[in-house]
């Protein structure tokens, strides 16, 4: 069990929280993290760069001096690669290039639950009773910061309904403002502190914090039921060998 403390605006403990390692995955699992952290990165990548191929390039065709007699090595026009302001040798000409990384479900939910506790083990989670703040006021919540002794990158994450605390970190050139639910691998490993109330934490923890509590396993879909065979027509009997023709066949007799 990790028992983290619960500060308040003052910096002062009044309270611990036991937090069970088992619920964020036992053990921090680096192999897990460095491949959703890298899956997250690569899934902001726009992949809209473009490089202009000598053929695309502004400039006279000219060329620059006579073939011979000159003593330079041969060069054609200004525009060639190995010119400053030339053409690219491989240029980037495709219309958008496609970098998105995908994982499975369960293992993206692990790998944001097992950051947190890589956080939790370097004591780097400052966990508050609550952020509540009059008015949008940056010069208090930088003291909040000072009196928990944060000195690093931060990550402040608030819920919408506590603004004004939103408004007095975001003027803050080191934090970065979040709401709980959109905390993944990606923003806890790259702020070295996290802020966050308890009762955030608590349902970030227990899955809750989700309308369809991301945390539990879905419900298994009931097996519809079996649908009754189909009837089949009985088959014709045949016809009895003292049976009495029809009038066609008496007739074509």
């Amino acid at each position: 069990m990790i028992e983290l403390p619960i500060y308040n605006m003052a910096g002062k403990k009044v309270d611990a929280l036991a937090i069970d390692e088992a619920r964020l995955g036992g053990e921090v699992r680096h192999a897990l993290l460095k491949q959703a952290f890298v899956m997250f990165h690569a899934n902001q990548r726009q992949g809209s760069a473009r490089t202009k191929n000598r053929s695309r390039t502004e400039g006279s065709t000219r060329k620059l001096y006579k073939q011979k007699g000159t003593g330079n090595a041969r060069a054609g026009n200004a525009r060639t690669p190995i010119r400053k302001g030339g053409g690219v040798t491989f240029a980037k000409l495709r219309t958008r290039e496609d970098f998105r990384q995908d994982m499975p479900k369960k293992m993206r939910r692990l790998a944001n639950r097992n950051a947190l506790l890589a956080k939790l083990v370097d004591n780097e989670v400052k966990c508050f009773d609550a952020l509540s703040f009059k008015e949008p006021r940056t010069k208090d919540f930088r003291a909040t910061l000072d009196a928990v002794g944060i000195n690093r990158t931060c990550l402040v994450a608030v819920d919408g309904a506590n603004q004004n605390a939103a408004l007095s970190a975001r003027n803050i050139s080191d934090c970065t403002t979040i709401r709980p639910e959109q905390m993944n691998v990606f923003h806890l490993l790259n702020h070295r502190f996290v802020v966050v109330e308890r009762e955030s934490l608590e349902k970030f923890i227990d899955g809750t914090l989700w309308a369809n509590g991301e945390a539990e396993a879905p419900a298994a879909k009931p097996k519809p039921a079996a649908k009754p065979a189909a009837k089949r027509a009985p088959a014709k009997k045949p016809a009895a060998a003292g049976a009495k023709k029809s009038k066609k066949e008496a007739a074509a007799s």
